[in-house]
C-alpha cells in the first residue's frame, strides 16, 4: 500500500523515542532502512536496520557518514530528519551558548544530515524528505533557542519543496505537539504529575504518542501523499486548532 517495500529510507535521530517508533514501522512496511544517531549504544535493538554513529553537528563527518551510506545501500529513497535536542525552556535559560547549540543540532544539523544526500536523491529521480519539526516552530511553548531552529525546518522544507520539485523532490515537515519520549524525563524528576496537566492543553484531552508522529512520516515518505509538498503538518492532538483549557475552564465549555 504504502510502496516502500525493498526501498531504502535513512532515519536520523533513530534511537530516540519517536526515532525507534520510525524505524520500527519502515521496517513493517518493508523498507531497507539505515538508522543513523550520535551514539553506538542508542541504536541497539533496532532489528534488521543497518546502523551508523556519526555527530550531526561536524558536517565534515556527516557529509562522510552519507556518502559511506549511498555507497552501501544505494541512494535513498526517502530521508527522515528527526534528530532533535532542547534544555534552555525559558529566554532565562537561552544564554549565548545554549542558543548556539541547539541551533546547532536542530537546524544547521538537520541541514547537514539532508544537503549530502540532496544531489544522489536528485540523480536518482527524486524522493521524499521529511523534516521532524515542532509545534513550537509554529506557535511559541516555550524553548526560544529550539523553537526558531524549527520554524527554521519548516523554512528549510518549503525551499526544498519550491526549489526541487521540479526534479521530483518533495519535502514537507511534521510538528509534533508534546509527544512522551525521554526528552521529558528531566521535567518529570522534577514534577512527576506534569503530563496530566499537559493533556488538559490538548483538544484530544491527551498527547500524540511516538507511534502516531511514525504514522504521519510513512504516509508522508510514500506514494500515497504523492501531492503534498513544502507543508508544515501539525501532529498535536489538536493544540494548534485552539487553547481548550480556556474554553474549559474561562468559557465553561
Amino acid at each position: 500500500m504504502f510502496d516502500l517495500a525493498g526501498r531504502h529510507v535513512v532515519i536520523s535521530g533513530a534511537g530516540g523515542g519517536i526515532g525507534r517508533a520510525l524505524v520500527r514501522l519502515f521496517l513493517d512496511v518493508g523498507a531497507r532502512v539505515t538508522a543513523c544517531d550520535r551514539e553506538a549504544a542508542l541504536l541497539h535493538g533496532l532489528g534488521q536496520a543497518e546502523t551508523t554513529v556519526f555527530e550531526l553537528t561536524d558536517r565534515a563527518a556527516t557529509r562522510d557518514a552519507l556518502a559511506a551510506i549511498i555507497a552501501r545501500s544505494g541512494t535513498p529513497a526517502a530521508v527522515i530528519a528527526n534528530a532533535g535536542f532542547s534544555r534552555a525552556e525559558l529566554m532565562d535559560d537561552t544564554t549565548p551558548e545554549a542558543f548556539d547549540s541547539e541551533i546547532a543540532v536542530n537546524l544547521t544539523g538537520t541541514y547537514n544530515f539532508v544537503a549530502p544526500v540532496l544531489q544522489p536523491m536528485i540523480a536518482a529521480g527524486g524522493g521524499s524528505i521529511v523534516l521532524v519539526s515542532s509545534v513550537n516552530g509554529l506557535a511559541h511553548f516555550g524553548n526560544p533557542a529550539y523553537s526558531a531552529a524549527k520554524a527554521g525546518l519548516n523554512a528549510f522544507a518549503r525551499a526544498l519543496a519550491v526549489e526541487h520539485g521540479r526534479h521530483g523532490i518533495r519535502a514537507n515537515a511534521i510538528c509534533p505537539g508534546s509527544v512522551r519520549t525521554p526528552a521529558w524525563d528531566h521535567r518529570l524528576e522534577k514534577r512527576p504529575d506534569l503530563l496530566e496537566e499537559v493533556e488538559k492543553h490538548y483538544p484530544l484531552g491527551r498527547i500524540v504518542t511516538p507511534e502516531e508522529v511514525a504514522h504521519t512520516a510513512l504516509f508522508l515518505a510514500s506514494p500515497l501523499s504523492s501531492g503534498i509538498t513544502g507543508v508544515s503538518l501539525a501532529v498535536d492532538g489538536g493544540l494548534t486548532a485552539g487553547n481548550r483549557r480556556f474554553v474549559a475552564e474561562i468559557l465553561g465549555g
